[in-house]
């Protein structure tokens, strides 16, 4: 059974990401805070059954690499995917009353928590040579729509990162792909009350990345529901 990384496993985004892997028949590494992290991922899910919980600071810059060292030595099962979707504060903070601590906090968790992830992943999936990994982002809109500063701020940073990836991986064994996200999506409960797109929904996206061959170093649009069932995707490079 193929495993899938996943980073930020506990935020709405995550918590999808989590729902199509298992829906896909594939088990999942999540990488949590700590055990109410992990209890937190357990019930947005209903079951931990396919879930292996492992604890780190994806933060810092040794988080994943840990996380990796342990996989390498044993430790942890294999994986051959990685979902990524750190996100930092989603705030209207207008430009000129952003705190530097603010700025780079959200910059730490909204762009380099997502760059560490893969900076210490994608080594050891081109050593595995599995013939069909991947590498997943998800990014937002807000970085090209700037209507709250600090996120675009962060997203918009994410845009030549994922871009390069796609280059450097165009010919190796890992696809590398953004789904590119412009509209709200929150874990079931929560998507209920507020009117909008729920993780479950949303999964469908990720879970049709993974078993589709001719997404690779793209930028899969999800600009509204229609989306969801049918990618819409353009080449990057």
């Amino acid at each position: 059974m193929e495993t899938v990384l996943v980073v930020g496993a506990t935020g709405n985004i995550g918590v999808s990401a989590v729902k199509a892997a298992l829906r896909s028949k594939r088990s999942v590494l999540a990488v949590v805070r700590n055990q109410a992290s992990a209890d937190k991922l357990t019930k947005h899910v209903g079951s931990s059954e396919g879930i292996t919980f492992v604890e780190a600071n994806v933060a810092s810059d040794s988080g994943v690499k840990g996380v990796v060292d342990k996989v390498r030595a044993g430790k942890l099962p294999a994986f051959q995917h990685v979902w990524s979707s750190v996100g930092g504060d989603y705030t209207t903070i207008p430009l000129a009353e952003i705190t530097t601590d603010r700025l780079r906090y959200n910059m730490n968790h909204g762009f380099e928590a997502n760059f560490f992830a893969y900076r210490d992943t994608i080594g050891y999936l081109l050593e595995q040579n599995h013939p069909s990994s991947t590498w997943t982002i998800c990014t937002g809109a807000q970085g090209d729509l700037a209507l709250f500063p600090l996120p675009a701020m962060t997203q918009g940073a994410l845009f030549p990162f994922c871009k390069a990836a796609g280059r450097e991986n165009l010919e190796t064994n890992v696809r590398f792909n953004e789904v590119y996200l412009a509209f709200r999506v929150e874990v079931d409960e929560a998507a209920a009350q507020h009117g909008v797109t729920s993780a479950t929904e949303f999964s469908y996206v990720y879970e049709q990345v993974l078993g589709r061959p001719d997404v690779r170093s793209s930028r899969v649009r999800v600009e509204g529901v229609e989306d969801i069932k049918e990618l819409r995707f353009e080449k990057r490079v």
